[in-house]
């Protein structure tokens, strides 16, 4: 069980409600105590309380008990009386202004950290300001010495008269003179009949005891022996002693570390003082209260207690509670029974008998409410509760009666609000000690009252309540420091006000609450400032700077009060932790160049990975050993730099910081630099893993060093302008001068100038890598650490005239230049290109030819067999001719062809390899990386759609759409070439009935016809199989003199259109019956794109593999007249007819031809290849046949098929066919036969002669074919063919 004398309220209740002894000393003894730097008053009190007294105590009850721990306070006369308000007021506000510097000077530069875990076993002294209790008790004394509380009444007077007084016998009658009484004696609030004890004080040093001797004779004669007292003091010679454990200290406030306090009071003179205050407690005090509780007591049971004497108390009360409230209703003067009840009350609870005090405290309650004396009525309620709590009795009637007791005080307002104070902390201990810190916290709230300064130490007083509570609230507990210092604010104690808000740091640190986070340290570092402790200030003001989660105003509120404050230091204010601008050290990329150099920033942010992949085929060819360069780099640079990278002397190397706003509101960054450390080191680099270079964040010094001027290496600085939301990617260049080591440490920058921050590059590895795997790796950390070598050359080079915005089909002519500033020469020169489609090397005579005349046919030229020659398109490296070599200021120039194949942004990357002289022995060749981006806009969208003829079998119809894609641009359709094996193309229209105008307008869309045809000559011989491509031109506009056709069998037309045809190759590879179209066009000079070149510019757009042939291999003709006359008097009508049939695959076909007497096919047909007919019916008879001029040509399929409809059984056919039924045969490749066939018409009429079927079937493999999904047979329908027979006249 808790011992409630044990607990804080317990302890400050044997402290604060005990007996009172009154003191009465002359001068003189005054100033015998004063030689030891002590008053008579604080020279026994140290010796007052007794922690191990044993005195028996009989009250009212025959049955003793014994007190174990007593104490007397001590007052002089003068000092018994009610404190003054205001001068409390200042008091206490004194006393709250001494513990902010004590408790400020104590603080540290770190904020306290509150342990969630560690605070709930921890006491609550440990966790809470130590004053609290000090200022505590000087809240309860404010209220001291009142009339109706008795406990705080003098029980005794101890007169002390010096042994040097003159008359010691009259000094003692004088100093109980009625003048120098308090007034609680004076106006009758306590019995004048005090028990006095009189006091010889001998000073030795005043010389021996003799007279003191006779004097305590003569007071024993007059006063009686048991109240004479004798005390012998300084009995230390001339020379002070020191007390190691010295007992006064705690009691005197403004003595000195220095001064010896009881420095002539010897052993014995302290145990004569112990002696005598125990003699006193023990012999005089408590058996004085016993008798006067026995008495009182007596006389209460006699009047009060007993049924007759209740109902006469009642009786006599009849009505007084019709009367008007008052402050302290009716007078009671110290022999009122009601005093006398109460006094019993407050003396059985100074000596430890609760349940008289509580019997007692119940009688006089109800009396004083009757009477409304409404403070007496509070305080008895008070004692109540207190009498409960230290009982140990009902908790629930404790808390009644304090909380009764408070709303009471509360009621008579001003003159209450003091004794509300007070009773409001005993309640507030009292519910600690059964560890209610909630419920004590709702307290100190309501006794806050409206002094601004009273309510700041009630607020922070219940912030720890909340602490201490469990669970622990910590976000309340925050939050009421800050209220509390807002308050401390308020009444300019602002060393309180940044003691609780560092206090709520604890609590909002590492949170997401950043609005409340800011407001701390924002104001923390105002106050810092106004107190002039402008570094610590800084220090939280930087922690708001980047405060992008609030408004405009207030971001410029943070950021300019911050910059007054730096301003205010009279310095440059340097940190190593400012928050503005945000860098983001996760993305740092460092770009420097060993045997890899960049010719721009685009081609050094590029992944290393695709370079590589691009360079392997060029780089393997240098070792034998068919290394990589960094296996060679590795076996070249020794172990101690394996971990380091290697930088040339005089070449920059780049770090890409980014840098962001989070703020609305623009900010300056100046001064931007890299802080870097060089070593000149020739022989050996010493690159210490293990030791970091800054060891310390804090080390300003440091950096300083670090980023002062340094003549071997040369660093980039930046300034711009950060704007609000910005962010920015920011290249800093170190350049070293000569060899040794180089690391980069970390970023400096200067924000509005007045401000320095640095920023230490530390990376660390992903948390997910286990332990024994780290081991095989390299640090984050080692891509700042280089090794420096002597300089070697290095190429530059450049494509001129290279657009950044083109069409699609664009055509260009540019120039790759190679320069070498350096002395020594490069040479063995390759280079490869990622994507030829779009980008090609040409030939070395190209740099002199003009563009785009270069491109045009030259007169007389014979038929060019460039695309037939695939052994000039290669994908491999590019070998510059042997013997080039680049140096000097002069150039190397070499032609490229650029073509824009399709929309979209296109990246293209160029790498170039070189080797050197013997100049290093760690890098023996490099290579350039290049990389551009063009951005390709839609121009023409082409399409061929190609239809067999019905009136030739090597005939083709070709159908050509194109659309102008672009919104503001003219184009001229100028030329389209076939590509093939023996085709040839041919207008069937004039140029300018296609094209009116001569050009095509945006968004505009235009079809126009083309014959193509075979021009080999058809045989069955394996030597006609050529593969040779042929082309065929036509010109799209009307021809003049000076137009020139575009030799499409040129080198770049060429490889652009291998590239084309490896771009959109089909599965069928080497089928010989496809062919390619390219249409070339021109610009017409716009004025809306001024971002484009001046026309006119070449286009040419690119159409492979776009086949000749059917779904199946054959290809027939059923040839024969369309109008004849007979005269069927005579005889029925025989006709020949003869069918053409072409085998265009490489393999012999087995045909078969099924012909069909009826005008309908019986015979299912596959649905792959039928399709309906456009005439809907297909019987014998007369039909309207249109003429010729009246024909369409219509893009359809080669096998189209009239299924027809069956006749009727009992019909008799009109014509039947007299050949062969059936006919088969094998077709030899590429061949074409002829097969005779024959009809007999029996009556006039127009006739379908389609109801034939066509059967076919592959071998099982097809030279050239790779395609296991082709189809290897199929039968077809007859194709549409009328023949008219007229009855001859």
């Amino acid at each position: 069980m808790m011992d409630p004398s044990r607990t804080p309220l317990g302890q400050m209740l044997l402290d604060e409600i005990t007996p009172i002894l009154m003191l009465l000393s002359t001068p003189t003894v005054e100033d015998s105590c004063l030689k030891n730097g002590l008053t008579f008053l604080q020279m026994l009190s140290p010796f007052s309380s007794f922690n191990n007294i044993d005195v028996p105590v009989r009250t009212a009850s025959d049955q003793p008990y014994r007190i174990h721990k007593f104490k007397l306070r001590l007052f002089y006369a003068s000092d018994v009386r009610s404190p003054d308000l205001k001068g409390a007021k200042e008091h206490l506000k004194h006393v709250i202004t001494e513990a902010g510097e004590k408790v400020f000077s104590e603080l540290t530069s770190d904020e306290e950290e509150i342990d969630q875990h560690q605070q709930l076993a921890s006491s609550e002294y440990r966790n809470t300001p130590s004053w609290f209790q000090l200022l505590n008790k000087e809240l309860v004394r404010v209220v001291s010495f009142s009339d109706h509380e008795a406990f705080d009444h003098p029980v005794a007077c101890l007169l002390a008269v010096s042994s040097k007084d003159e008359q010691p016998i009259n000094r003692f009658v004088d100093l109980f003179n009625t003048n120098k009484l308090p007034s609680l004696l004076n106006d009758g609030a306590m019995d004048p009949k005090i028990s006095k004890h009189y006091l010889l004080v001998h000073d030795n040093q005043d010389g021996h005891a003799d007279r003191a001797s006779k004097i305590l004779t003569e007071m024993r004669s007059t006063f009686g022996t048991s109240n004479c007292l004798f005390l012998c003091i300084n009995s230390t010679p001339d020379a002070p002693i020191k007390h190691e454990e010295n007992p006064w200290a705690a009691f005197v406030s403004d003595a000195s570390p220095s001064k010896d306090l009881g420095c002539f009071l010897n052993i014995d003179d302290i145990s004569e003082i112990k002696d005598l205050m125990q003699d006193l407690s023990s012999k005089h005090i408590i058996p004085n209260m016993e008798q006067n509780i026995r008495v009182l007591n007596q006389q209460v049971s006699a009047s009060r207690k007993g049924f007759r004497n209740q109902i006469k108390n009642l009786w006599w009360r009849k009505g007084k509670e019709d009367g008007a409230d008052s402050l302290n209703g009716p007078m009671y003067n110290y022999n009122s029974i009601e005093s006398q009840i109460r006094v019993l009350g407050d003396y059985a609870f100074m000596l430890w008998d609760y349940e008289l005090a509580l019997s007692n405290y119940r009688l006089i309650s109800t009396d004083y409410k009757i009477d409304k004396a409404w403070k007496r009525y509070a305080g008895v309620q008070e004692m109540m509760g207190l009498t409960y709590f230290m009982s140990d009795q009902s908790r629930k009637e404790a808390e009644y009666c304090m909380e009764n007791a408070f709303n009471t005080y509360l009621k008579l307002g001003l003159p209450g609000q003091q004794n509300a104070t007070r009773c409001g902390l005993w309640w507030v201990e009292m519910l600690k000690a059964w560890d209610q810190y909630k419920e004590a916290a709702t307290v100190y709230f309501r006794i806050c009252g409206e002094d601004i300064l009273h309510s700041a130490v009630m607020l922070e007083q219940a912030s720890y309540c909340y602490l201490l509570s469990r669970p622990s609230m910590l976000r309340k507990y925050g939050f009421h420091l800050v209220l509390s210092g807002e308050q401390y604010k308020k009444c300019d104690q602002i060393k309180h006000a940044i003691r609780t808000y560092r206090s709520a740091l604890s609590v909002f640190k590492g949170t997401t609450w950043s609005y409340i986070c800011d407001h701390v340290h924002f104001h923390i570092g105002q106050w810092y400032a106004s107190l002039g402790m402008y570094d610590v200030a800084v220090k939280h003001m930087m922690e708001v700077l980047a405060c992008s989660h609030q408004s405009k105003s207030m971001q410029e509120l943070f950021v300019g009060d911050f910059l007054k404050i730096v301003e205010k230091t009279g310095r440059t204010f340097e940190v190593t932790k400012l928050q503005l601008p945000v860098i983001n050290v996760s993305s740092l990329k460092v770009i420097f160049e060993d045997s890899r150099t960049f010719g721009s920033p685009l081609a050094a942010n590029t992944r290393e990975s695709l370079w590589r992949s691009l360079e392997e085929e060029m780089i393997s060819s240098f070792s034998a050993a068919k290394t990589n360069w960094l296996e060679l780099q590795s076996k070249l640079v020794s172990r101690k730099n394996s971990q380091s990278n290697v930088c040339v002397a005089g070449e920059a190397v780049n770090v890409i910081i980014e840098f962001k706003n989070p703020l609305q509101i623009a900010i300056p960054i100046s001064g931007v630099t890299l802080i870097c450390k060089h070593s000149a080191i020739t022989d050996e680099v010493r690159l210490d893993e293990n030791k970091s270079i800054v060891e310390d964040d804090n080390d300003i010094d440091h950096f300083k060093d670090m980023s002062s001027n340094n003549s071997s290496i040369l660093m980039s600085e930046v300034d711009f302008l950060l704007g609000g939301g910005e962010t920015t990617m920011v290249q800093l260049s170190v350049t070293p001068r000569v060899e040794g080591t180089l690391e980069i440490l970390g970023v400096r920058w200067k924000l509005s100038g007045t401000i320095v921050g640095f920023l230490k590059f530390e990376l660390s590895l992903p948390k997910n890598i286990v332990k024994s795997r780290r081991k095989g790796k390299r640090s984050p950390n080692d891509k700042f650490k280089f090794m420096v070598i002597k300089s070697i050359p290095k190429l530059q080079a450049s494509i001129n005239s290279l657009p950044g915005k083109v069409y699609a089909g664009d055509l260009w002519q540019l120039v790759l230049e190679l320069k070498n500033p350096s002395e020594f020469p490069v040479k063995n020169l390759k280079m490869k290109i990622s994507h030829p489609r779009f980008l090609i090397i040409g030939n070395q005579e190209d740099i002199k030819s003009e563009f785009p005349a270069c491109l045009t046919k030259k007169i007389d030229s014979g038929q060019s067999d460039a695309h037939a020659n695939h052994s000039i398109l290669s994908d491999t490296v590019f070998l510059f001719p042997e013997g080039t070599s680049v140096q000097g200021k002069t150039p190397f120039l070499w032609p490229l062809w650029f073509r824009a194949a399709v929309p979209g942004e296109i990246s293209l990357y160029l790498s170039i390899y070189y080797e050197m002289e013997d100049i290093s022995s760690i890098i023996k060749y490099r290579t350039l990386r290049l990389h551009y981006n063009v951005q390709v806009l839609p121009s023409l969208d082409v399409s061929f759609q190609i239809s067999p003829s019905r009136l030739r079998i090597h005939e083709f119809l070709v159908r050509l759409d194109v659309v102008n894609k672009t919104s503001s641009e003219c184009f001229q359709v100028y030329q389209l070439s076939s590509i093939g094996h023996h085709w040839q193309i041919s207008l069937l229209q004039p140029p300018d009935t296609i094209f009116p105008s001569q050009s095509l307008m945006a968004g505009q869309a235009i079809s126009c016809f083309f014959t193509l045809k075979n021009s080999s000559k058809l045989s069955t011989s394996e030597d006609n199989l050529s593969t040779m491509n042929v082309t065929s031109d036509v010109i799209l506009v009307p021809q003049s003199s000076e137009d020139l056709l575009y030799d499409v069998n040129s080198a770049s037309l060429v490889k652009f259109h291998h590239y084309e045809r490896l771009q959109q190759e089909l599965s069928d590879e080497g089928d010989l019956n496809t062919v390619d179209f390219l249409l070339i066009s021109q610009t017409l000079k716009s004025t809306n794109n001024p971002g484009f070149s001046d026309p006119p510019r070449v286009m040419s757009h690119h159409a492979c593999h776009s086949c000749i042939a059917s779904t199946g291999p054959i290809s027939w003709l059923l040839d024969g007249p369309q109008t004849l006359h007979h005269d069927f008097s005579e005889s029925f009508c025989e006709i020949d007819l003869k069918m053409h049939l072409y085998n265009s695959s490489g393999a012999t076909v087995f045909v078969r031809i099924d012909t069909s007497d009826s005008a309908g096919i019986g015979g299912h047909t596959n649905s792959f290849n039928a399709v309906q007919s456009a005439i809907p019916d297909n019987q014998a008879g007369w039909h309207y046949v249109p003429p010729v001029n009246e024909l369409k040509v219509t893009t359809s399929n080669v096998l189209e098929t009239q299924p027809g409809k069956a006749l009727p059984l009992e019909s008799a056919s009109p014509f039947v066919w007299s050949g062969s039924s059936s006919t088969n045969l094998h077709l030899e490749p590429m061949s074409l036969v002829e097969i005779p066939l024959q009809i007999c018409v029996f009556t006039p009429g127009t006739y379908d002669l389609s109801n034939y079927a066509l059967s076919w079937k592959l071998p099982s493999k097809v030279r050239g074919d790779s395609n296991q999904t082709k189809l290897r047979s199929g039968k077809c329908q007859g194709y549409k063919h009328y023949l008219t027979v007229l009855q001859s006249i």
